[in-house]
């Protein structure tokens, strides 16, 4: 058995385990997605079906990770970003993915077809938006964002807009409850589901139809769960409604990496797993693989701190290592200074995607990329999808309104882009079946609007993907008009040719199946996946969209008590609070080599200066382990604190 020659023992017990519930709990760096591959490998050279295992994960890297490794292992060719499922390969998605796949193959009998469109979150928030203004409702007093926000929780915690409407008791909750059902209607008008619909509706489907439910155990005898620490109420009744009778369910997280409790993450399903399924067996991954035993010491004395978790120490082979940097600054300017002019050193031997920094908040950045740019260092902030830029919406905005006549929101988007002369009461007039209201002239353009639509349907059903964008670029007048405008224009013309060879990734499936995959992963895509395609520069992140992720060096910035750990945390009960804490160890366990903490006694928030005393948890690290230093103002002056 090669393929288990490069584990170590406990690696090698999960792989090996293969009949009955497991949970393997592995902790930062322990290689957990290795064993996960190995384990599906050993599956398939024990004579399992490779079609009948299911992985399941939270991003789409995780996803493309795994089945790039289980690809490489069973000797199949990799087609360039591939992002869809091989026939004779295991099923390996993102939670989200799989719900999609459900949903088609039962659309009928949930009023949609397999064309039905996935609503993006700018999207939700422009019919959000729309609700509140049709029923009157200030967005001032009541913010369209925590509405949004609201509703996505409840739907996490398997929650309908029934059900919350029955049990509102507060202002806010009945202008929720409004809101959520003039939303819903929208969205059942679109023929369109939301990101949580794609979970709520599958689970529906599976509680209500135990046929269906039982074509899909039936289909997946051995799941794998990845980072169950951090599943919903919703994606645990799924994964509970897909184990068959046998229990083949075998579940990877860490209590200590559960940061997402605000959207819904619940840490009791993973320390309940054990009630839930009586014949489990534990498994302990504790060896780091991928951090110096100095940032490993630095974690677990932090982490140990907390109550809410499985008790394990992390321990590593690796070197040493550097001790961790602490700096303490006057200001957010001088700390953002510091972090610059470091790098700068750094980058003298080092690529600058070795480099991560991290921060609390999204504020932080600015200050961070104005020094970075000072010392003209290339950099990237994640968050800034390649899938939400205006000119890529517009194109598939075009696709998904030729084969989902009822997506306004597509519709809305491109009819008058390029300008048509097609205003705003036109628009109504249209979405309310009054075309023969309108002039004649009007009429006309707007009938060979739908006529476009049209020959776009038709050209997509018979040519592949890539081809297809090339023409919808043309024939929509897009590249007409971006070809005649400003210099601004011509970049967002080469980011619609990068769509054209993106695309040409998914022109090797079936006709048909290749555009309606790019639609998918278009709509799914996430904030690590820019990581994915993107190049060179410094990584600007939160710790929170650092889950995942690994880098030479680590900068963690803002080290302030009420900053991090947030203000928030400390009104909330022990179980909340802890979640900080959590975040803090995350982010220390995304560096490799060197860790640079720092914190600014005066920090500008809201055009309020304001002291801050040092994050308590920066006092949670040994000092062995730590090198401190204090900034400076000017040349050679040190920082005088008043």
């Amino acid at each position: 058995m090669e393929h288990l020659e490069s584990l170590n023992d406990k690696q090698k017990e999960a792989v090996l385990y293969i009949e009955g519930p497991l949970l393997i709990v592995a902790g930062a760096g322990a290689g957990k997605t290795k064993t996960i591959t190995h384990r599906i490998i050993h599956l398939i050279h024990q004579g399992i079906n490779p079609e009948a295992i299911l992985a399941v994960t939270f991003t789409n890297k995780a996803a493309k990770e795994m089945r790039d490794r289980v690809m490489t292992l069973l000797e199949k060719p990799i087609h360039g970003n591939q992002t869809y499922p091989v026939e004779g390969s295991p099923f390996i998605s993102t939670f989200h993915s799989l719900g999609v796949r459900i949903i088609k193959e039962n659309a009928h009998l949930i009023g949609l077809t397999k064309h039905f469109t996935i609503v993006d979150e700018h999207d939700a928030m422009v019919i959000i938006k729309d609700a509140m203004k049709q029923a009157d409702i200030d967005p001032k007093q009541y913010e369209p964002r925590k509405i949004k926000s609201i509703i996505s929780k409840a739907k996490g915690d398997f929650i309908t807009s029934d059900t919350y409407g029955q049990n509102a008791g507060s202002a806010m909750q009945s202008i929720v409850a409004r809101i959520w059902r003039d939303y819903e209607k929208t969205l059942k008008m679109e023929k369109a589901l939301d990101f949580d619909d794609l979970l709520l509706e599958t689970v529906l489907i599976l509680k209500k139809y135990p046929e269906i439910k039982l074509s899909y155990q039936q289909r997946w005898k051995y799941i794998h769960v990845d980072e169950y620490q951090d599943t919903n109420e919703v994606q645990y009744e799924l994964v509970k409604l897909l184990v068959g009778k046998e229990e083949n369910i075998c579940v990877v997280g860490d209590t200590d990496q559960n940061i997402y409790s605000w959207r819904g993450a619940n840490i009791k399903n993973m320390l309940h797993f054990e009630k839930d399924y009586p014949n489990a067996k534990i498994i302990m991954l504790e060896q780091n693989y991928r951090s110096t035993k100095n940032i490993i010491e630095a974690a677990n004395n932090v982490i140990k701190k907390n109550q809410y978790r499985v008790d394990k120490t992390l321990f590593t082979e690796n070197k040493t290592g550097e001790v961790i940097t602490v700096h303490e600054a006057y200001d957010e300017v001088h700390e953002a200074q510091f972090v610059a002019s470091t790098i700068d050193e750094l980058l003298k031997n080092n690529n600058p995607e070795d480099i991560a920094l991290l921060y609390r908040a999204n504020f932080q950045s600015r200050v961070l990329e104005e020094a970075l740019l000072g010392k003209q260092i290339p950099y990237q902030v994640l968050g800034v999808k390649f899938f939400e830029r205006r000119e890529i919406k517009d194109l598939l905005s075009y696709i998904r309104a030729s084969f989902n006549r009822e997506s306004l929101s597509d519709i809305r988007r491109i009819i008058n882009t390029p300008t048509r002369g097609i205003g705003k009461v036109t628009l109504a007039k249209i979405f309310a079946n009054q075309l023969s209201t309108l002039p004649v002239t009007m009429q006309s353009k707007i009938n060979s609007f739908y006529k476009l639509l049209d020959d776009i349907k038709e050209y997509t059903e018979s040519h592949s993907p890539s081809e297809s964008i090339k023409y919808v670029i043309k024939e929509s007048g897009l590249e007409e008009l971006l070809l005649n405008g400003p210099s601004d224009d011509v970049e967002r013309l080469e980011n619609m040719k990068e769509l054209v060879t993106l695309a040409t990734k998914y022109d090797s499936l079936p006709q048909g199946m290749g555009m309606e995959k790019l639609l998918e992963d278009a709509s799914l895509a996430s904030d690590q996946d820019t990581l994915m395609h993107k190049g060179k520069g410094v990584r600007l992140m939160t710790v929170h969209a650092s889950k995942g992720l690994e880098f030479k060096y680590v900068f963690i910035t803002g080290l302030e008590q009420d900053l991090f750990p947030h203000a928030r945390s400390g009104n909330k009960a022990k179980e909340d609070s802890e979640e900080e804490r959590r975040l803090f160890y995350v982010a220390l366990t995304r560096a490799e080599h060197k860790l640079y903490l720092s914190y600014a006694q005066l920090r500008t928030i809201f055009g309020m200066k304001q002291v801050n005393t040092p994050s308590e948890f920066i006092y949670d690290i040994p000092e062995h382990l730590t090198e401190f230093q204090q900034g400076q103002i000017g040349k050679g002056e040190k920082v005088v604190y008043i």
